[in-house]
């Protein structure tokens, strides 16, 4: 009863705990509403100064905080001084540009006009100039579909075999080397170009004319007596129509001389069958034996004459180029030694007896294939540690000469190997050696000297007059009035001097891309409807250079997905398959890195399509969701619309493949000089900071 009417000790208790908490959860608020408004609301105002300061315009929101909207509003202060500032250098590079874009626009019409396919590349194989009709000319697939195999950026090698370039390119330099150990003469005007010949995959052919471009001494590119092959041009002309009517034209002469021999085998007969008849006066059958005797022989002249003289023609289905014998043989030998000095047996080659002023007519990277398989082949077979070349006139012929001593093989052999497809190494071609000097309208056999204790592959290909007019290279800056190609500076790119990883992230070719799917399931059975996807080259977003493709998925369509994308499945009636679209995306894809917006999301359902397609989409990969998170962790969204929406970056066509690639890639040239600012100038640092973020975890 003591503690009637005043509070027990539980009670006193229970009263203190409800104050604590109380006072705790007070406390709590106060300090979650002090750290909101003076921790994490000064990081978001850091966060959004940085973005704002890519994109002039852009102003900081007024922050809540009387102590941080005095700081906002100095920050715009100066931001707009900044974008003053901006605006006059802005009209005064626009002024300087203004000339520039009138020449451009100059060689653009030069160039649409040309009846040619043009395309210049830098010595890796970059293309930074292109004409209209060489993009349809070299993009079309084998049935006809656009490929997008050409572009700005783009290696020329997913268009032409590389070893053909290569051996171009290696003629021009040879072609350099000779015409520098001439004293007294200017080697610009020496220096010359080198041809070939061959197919597009949609089974067009093609002549190519290849010229070097010139840099000033000094300047960084394949260096020969001081100056610089900076780059190519190759100008292609469409001989397919040529070509067909070239065998036409043999088919008929082949007609012609098959079809008269039986007649003329004919008329003689008879004519000696007239001489049995007993019955005619001697003086007429004399008379009429002679007419058909000597109007046979006239005939018979005629035919085999014009058999002669076409026989060349008759064996000729491709077309060739003039080459001065020496120089293919002292190519030959620089290749037959390189490839021969590769593994753990060395192989020597020798030329001698070069007749140097011998000129050939053949498809020279053909007989430089075949010279080199079948020296290799004697490397690999018979141990062969020695082979010599020769090369001299023989009456109207030129003789070159594979030889060796010590080791024989036997004709049975040497047979098999002449009308065997030619595997060097890695490298393989469905073509014989045969068919490669029949080509060339030669012979070849193998033959033995028992007395010399010598071997040869002896080839006879027929002798060409020299060229009279060879064309000249095009000039550097230095020569004259500078040509503007384009405003990618391509030409010093070098892809081959350092490993991808630690490439600068502004010095690569990106792919952006994107994809609408039937559901967002990939591992239960959703699958694609539309790739888009576009390129940046040099900073640059090229909006002309752009892959947008439908797909039939082959299984219907949600309600809730076409909402979102609008697609249909009427759309989709009648468009190809993704196992026939990826092959072509990855084309378009070659020699790049990949960027999405969550794009582990699409790249799971082109790694499910794999074994289908029979591609794998193995770039390397870049997120912007995930570099979104690296800038600016504090955020509470990484959806595209708002990190476009903090970058200045206008939205338009989402949620179609091709507009939200474009988006994309707007928002990632914008975050490169965030990443630049942090550190982050690779893609090495790029990959591994974003694979540190929590959305780096997700999976699906």
């Amino acid at each position: 009863m003591a503690a009637a009417g005043g509070w027990s000790a539980e009670g006193r208790i229970f009263v203190l705990l409800l104050l604590t908490l109380a006072g705790a959860g007070g406390a709590y608020l106060v300090i979650a509403g002090w750290y909101a408004r003076y921790v994490n609301g000064p990081l978001r105002m850091a966060e959004d100064l940085a973005a704002v300061t890519t994109h002039s315009g852009l102003r900081l929101p007024e922050p809540a905080t009387p102590e941080l909207r005095a700081l906002g509003q100095a920050a715009n202060q100066l931001l707009a001084a900044r974008d003053a500032l901006e605006r006059d250098v802005a009209e005064r590079v626009r002024e300087a540009r203004a000339s520039l874009e009138e020449e451009r626009s100059r060689l653009a019409a030069l160039m649409a006009d040309l009846s040619q396919s043009v395309v210049v590349c830098n010595l890796d194989g970059r293309v930074l100039l292109y004409n209209q009709r060489a993009k349809q000319e070299l993009s079309a697939g084998p049935d006809g579909s656009n490929g997008e195999l050409l572009g700005l950026g783009r290696s020329i090698y997913t268009v032409f075999d590389r070893a053909l370039i290569e051996h171009a390119l290696e003629r021009l330099q040879s072609a350099s080397r000779d015409a520098g150990g001439e004293a007294g003469v200017d080697r610009k005007k020496l220096l010359g170009s080198a041809q070939f010949v061959t197919a597009t995959r949609a089974g067009r052919l093609l002549r190519a004319h290849m010229s070097p471009v010139l840099g000033s001494d000094g300047q960084p590119g394949a260096q020969v007596a001081g100056l610089s092959i900076t780059g190519f041009v190759l100008v292609l002309d469409d001989v397919t129509s040529t070509n067909e009517r070239h065998a036409r034209r043999d088919a008929l002469i082949q007609s012609l001389i098959e079809g008269g021999r039986g007649p003329l085998g004919s008329l003689r007969a008879a004519a000696e069958m007239l001489s049995d008849f007993s019955d005619m006066p001697a003086q007429q059958r004399d008379r009429f034996l002679g007419v058909i005797r000597d109007e046979a022989s006239v005939l018979s002249t005629q035919f085999e004459t014009a058999a002669a003289a076409f026989s060349n023609d008759l064996r000729e289905r491709w077309l060739l180029e003039e080459i001065l014998g020496a120089e293919l043989v002292e190519v030959a030998a620089r290749r037959i030694a390189e490839r021969g000095n590769a593994g753990q047996h060395k192989l020597a080659v020798k030329s001698e007896q070069i007749d140097d002023g011998l000129w050939l007519r053949v498809d020279s990277f053909g007989l430089l294939q075949a010279l080199s398989y079948l020296a290799l082949r004697l490397q690999d077979e018979y141990e062969v540690r020695e082979v010599r070349l020769s090369l001299q006139r023989s009456g109207h012929l030129a003789q070159l000469d594979l030889y060796w001593t010590g080791t024989f093989l036997n004709n049975e052999a040497a047979m098999i190997w002449l009308q065997d497809p030619m595997n060097i190494g890695s490298e393989s071609s469905p073509l014989s050696v045969v068919d490669v000097i029949e080509r060339c309208n030669g012979e070849i056999w193998f033959q033995r000297e028992r007395v010399s204790h010598r071997a040869f592959f002896r080839t006879m290909l027929p002798a060409a007059e020299a060229p009279k007019d060879l064309p000249r290279a095009i000039i550097s800056a230095a020569e004259g009035e500078r040509p503007e190609f384009y405003d990618f500076d391509i030409f010093h790119w070098s892809g081959g001097s350092h490993e991808l990883d630690d490439r600068p992230l502004a010095e690569l070719s990106y792919t952006v891309f994107d994809t609408e799917t039937t559901g967002l399931e990939p591992s239960a059975g959703d699958e694609i409807i539309q790739i888009g996807a576009t390129r940046i080259v040099n900073r640059r977003l090229l909006r002309h250079e752009c892959f947008d493709q439908l797909v039939d998925p082959k299984r219907p369509l949600s309600q809730q997905s076409v909402k979102v994308h609008g697609i249909t499945r009427e759309m989709l009636t009648g468009q190809p398959v993704i196992a026939t679209v990826l092959p072509t995306f990855h084309a378009f894809c070659a020699d790049t890195v990949l960027v999405g917006h969550n794009a582990a999301f699409d790249m799971r359902f082109l790694q499910l399509k794999e074994r289908q397609s029979g591609v794998r989409f193995d770039h390397p990969v870049l997120d912007t969701l995930l570099l979104s998170a690296v800038l600016q962790p504090n955020q509470n969204t990484h959806r595209l619309e708002a990190i476009a929406e903090r970058l200045g970056v206008s939205v338009f066509g989402r949620h179609t493949a091709l507009g939200d690639a474009m988006v994309t890639g707007e928002v990632f040239l914008k975050m490169l000089p965030l990443l630049a600012e942090m550190g982050i100038t690779t893609l090495r640092q790029a990959r591994e900071a974003s694979e540190r973020t929590y959305h780096a975890r997700l999976r699906y």
